[in-house]
C-alpha cells in the first residue's frame, strides 16, 4: 500500500508543479496525469481531499463498492482512509479525463482554528464513494467559486490568507451539509426503499430466534447489510425520521418491547433475552431511560 504523507509528494506523483502552499492545494482534474498505475491501486494519504469532479472517467473503489464519475459529484476522504483507482476506462492509459477540482487540505493548516475539531463532526468525511454527493447546476457553480477562492488566496501568503482560506473551507463544509440534506430529500423513492428495508431488518432482527442467536443489531451490521456507510445510513435516517441509526434501533426495541410486556404473560427477563439483551439489567436500565418508567410499572400501567 503506498502511503503519501505530503501534498508535495502528492503534486509529484501527479506530475504536477510543487504546490504553492505546503498544507494547502487546488489541483484541476484536467491537469492530473497517473504516470505509475500501481501505486493507485492500493493507497493512503496523510491529508483530507474534497473533489468536485464531472465527465471523469475513471472510477473509485471503496470498499467493494464502485463510483462511476459520469457526472457532476463531490467526495470526501479523511486522512488514512484507503483508496483505490480503477484507471481501466480511461481513454489514454493512466491518464485522467473529465474536469473538476481536488483540494488538498494537510489537518496541520487547520492547527489553532476550531474547524480542526470540527472536520470530525463531518460524517460525509466517512461516507463510501457510492454514496457521493451529486450537484445541480447552480449548487456546482457555487462550490466552483469556493475552489477558485481557495486557489486565488494562497497565491499571496500574507497574514490574512490562512484565516481567508480557512473561512472558504468552512462555508464550503456549510453548503455540503445542505446539498446532502437536500439530496436525502430529493431522492425520496430510493430512500423510503431504504427506510422500508431498514424496518424490515430490524423486524427480522427482533425475532424470538434470531435475537436469542445473534444479540442486539449493531449500527455497524445494519449498514453493512444496507450496502452503505454507518455516517450515511444514519445521517439519512436522521433526515428521514429525526432519529440516528442507534437512536431507530431503540426505537424499534422500545415498541417490541411494549408489545410483549402489553400482551404476553413473559418475565422482564424473558424478555429481555427474546429481544437480544445478555443481561436483564441492561434492558430493563435503556426501558426505563427511554420511557421514563420500568419495564414492570409499564405493564402495571397498561394493565
Amino acid at each position: 500500500m503506498k502511503h503519501i504523507r505530503s501534498i508535495i509528494e502528492f503534486h509529484k506523483l501527479l506530475s504536477l508543479p510543487e504546490p504553492q502552499h505546503p498544507l494547502v492545494s487546488v489541483v484541476r482534474v484536467e491537469n492530473i496525469h497517473f504516470s505509475d498505475p500501481e501505486i493507485w491501486n492500493h493507497f493512503f494519504l496523510d491529508f483530507y481531499t474534497i473533489s468536485l469532479k464531472d465527465g471523469v472517467e475513471a472510477r473509485v473503489k471503496y470498499g467493494q463498492q464502485y463510483y462511476d464519475y459520469d457526472k457532476g459529484v463531490m467526495t470526501f476522504t479523511a486522512p488514512k482512509q484507503v483508496n483505490f483507482l480503477d484507471l481501466e476506462r480511461t481513454d489514454k492509459p493512466y491518464i485522467n479525463s473529465g474536469s473538476g477540482y481536488v483540494l488538498l487540505l494537510h489537518p496541520d493548516f487547520l492547527h489553532g482554528y476550531k474547524l480542526a475539531a470540527e472536520m470530525a463532526n463531518y460524517g460525509f468525511f466517512a461516507y463510501a464513494t457510492n454514496e457521493a454527493l451529486h450537484l445541480s447546476g447552480r449548487e456546482q457553480e457555487n462550490i466552483i467559486q469556493i475552489f477558485k477562492k481557495i486557489e486565488q488566496e494562497y497565491e499571496y501568503i500574507d497574514r490574512h490568507t490562512q484565516d481567508i482560506i480557512i473561512s472558504q473551507i468552512e462555508l464550503m463544509m456549510s453548503y455540503s451539509i445542505r446539498f446532502y440534506e437536500r439530496q436525502f430529500l430529493t431522492r425520496k423513492a430510493v430512500n423510503s426503499d431504504i427506510l422500508t428495508k431498514v424496518d424490515q431488518l430490524l423486524d427480522r432482527c427482533f425475532q424470538d430466534s434470531a435475537a436469542l442467536k445473534n444479540g442486539l443489531p449493531t449500527v455497524e451490521f445494519m449498514a453493512g447489510e444496507l450496502n452503505l456507510s454507518t455516517h450515511y445510513l444514519s445521517d439519512l435516517l436522521r433526515s428521514l425520521t429525526g432519529l440516528s441509526a442507534q437512536q431507530k434501533i431503540h426505537s424499534t426495541l422500545i415498541e417490541k418491547a411494549k408489545i410483549k410486556l402489553s400482551t404476553s404473560n413473559l418475565s422482564v427477563s424473558e424478555i429481555a433475552f427474546s429481544l437480544g439483551f445478555e443481561y436483564p439489567q441492561s434492558f430493563s436500565k435503556l426501558f426505563k431511560k427511554k420511557t421514563e418508567m420500568s419495564p414492570s410499572d409499564f405493564r402495571k400501567a397498561f394493565n
